[in-house]
């Protein structure tokens, strides 16, 4: 009987932690994405400085870049380019 208690406990531990590993995967995975868009756009303003091409970092291009990370500053750059 002890050893049924332990191993139901450890798969309700093995099963909450699975549960909460889910959403820290998502959040480093917007981090990443984050930092690395973030620099993408300080490189592409660093560089189209001297081109007279510059990009506004709002919090929506932040957003933008947060979530989409490389794909979300090509999309940031056509947008500012198109309008």
């Amino acid at each position: 009987m002890e050893y049924l208690s332990f191993l139901v406990a450890l798969i309700v531990l093995y099963i909450v932690l699975k549960i909460i590993a889910a959403p820290v995967k998502i959040i480093i995975k917007l981090m990443i994405n984050a930092f690395v868009g973030g620099v993408v756009l300080f490189l592409i303003n660093l560089v189209g400085a001297s081109f007279g091409f510059a990009l506004n970092i709002t919090w929506l291009t932040s957003l933008i870049v947060g979530i989409f990370g490389v794909p979300g500053v090509v999309f940031v750059i056509l947008l500012q380019i198109v309008m």
